[in-house]
């Protein structure tokens, strides 16, 4: 265990400090939907594991929050580190995930594969953790809802995302479809971060 401890990557240098500004980030991020902002860490991860997603698991993530790992992640390596510094247990099955990383977005697992949580607990859902190599403001996809007019003024925000699933629009609209139940998207890219909750929906649809 020693030496297993010794090979492994650092975590947080103040892991109070550091998990607290992540969490509160993400929070900001899923209250204020379709809006890129910074998210800065220090860590370095083993890959494909990026710094975004380690701090994301690192600050919520624990023994009572499984993870599941999309296929590139399930190196010996991530597994350790992962486990290590969260104490959560990994899991196979995307219906037990408290939360899942995804880091290869093109093939991330259809939404509706993730725990949809229910009426009377929707809180019971998979939050996603999605890293991207493009996440900024444009015009891919246009999104209303909750938390959107109120602060901009504007009916409607829009995301240039990717790589994405080619039929992610439909995902997303089945998503919100299924409000109160679905699940709630956290995009990241280097240094950045968006929140995309269940009760967002596509400009457009019905």
């Amino acid at each position: 265990m020693m030496r297993l401890a010794q090979d492994l990557a650092p975590g947080f240098a103040d892991a109070a400090l550091e998990s607290q500004a992540i969490f509160r980030a993400c929070m900001n991020a899923l209250a204020r939907p379709a809006r890129p902002q910074p998210l800065e860490t220090g860590l370095m991860p083993p890959p494909p594991l990026t710094p975004e997603l380690a701090g994301l698991a690192l600050a919520l993530a624990d023994h009572e929050a499984p993870l599941w790992l999309d296929a590139g992640l399930r190196t010996p390596a991530v597994r350790a580190y992962l486990t290590f510094h969260t104490g959560a247990r990994l899991t196979e099955d995307p219906q037990e995930a408290a939360f899942a990383l995804i880091a290869d977005a093109a093939a991330c697992p259809d939404l509706a594969h993730f725990a949809q949580g229910s009426d009377e607990y929707p809180d019971r859902s998979t939050t996603l953790l999605i890293a991207l190599e493009r996440l900024e403001p444009g015009h891919d996809l246009a999104f209303a809802g909750p938390g959107i007019k109120a602060d901009t003024g504007l009916t409607d925000l829009g995301l240039a995302l990717a790589p994405l699933p080619a039929d992610f629009r439909r995902q997303l609209a089945a998503n919100h479809a299924a409000f109160p139940r679905g699940v709630d998207i956290v995009f990241t890219a280097p240094g950045r971060i968006a929140g995309l909750p269940r009760s967002s929906q596509i400009r457009g649809e019905a």
